[in-house]
């Protein structure tokens, strides 16, 4: 089996996390093209993933009853909000005044 690479749609669990991997294939009858959506499981080890994590998933051996990928490399994070910490806002209401 080769590597794959899918989106992090779900980080609940303590190191594993929840993959959706797209494909596209041709569909012979209609002469369309057609996305399929598969989900695995993966183990995170260190708990880095987080969702809408870009990540490229190997297979490894079982780990439990449901993961059979490792995630190899993040390769692309997701963008995730922070709102600003009070000491911040605070530091920029006194520069204005």
């Amino acid at each position: 089996m080769k590597g794959v690479v899918g989106m992090v749609v779900s980080n609940k669990m303590q190191k594993s996390v929840v993959v959706a991997v797209d494909r596209l294939f041709h569909q012979k009858l209609y002469n369309r093209f057609v996305k399929r959506t598969s989900k695995f499981m993966a183990h995170d080890e260190l708990n880095q993933c987080n969702i809408g994590d870009r990540v490229r998933l190997d297979p490894s051996r079982p780990l439990s009853k449901r993961k059979r990928w490792v995630v190899a490399e993040i390769l692309k994070r997701a963008r995730i909000y922070q709102p600003p910490t009070p000491t911040a806002t605070a530091a920029v209401n006194q520069e204005k005044a």
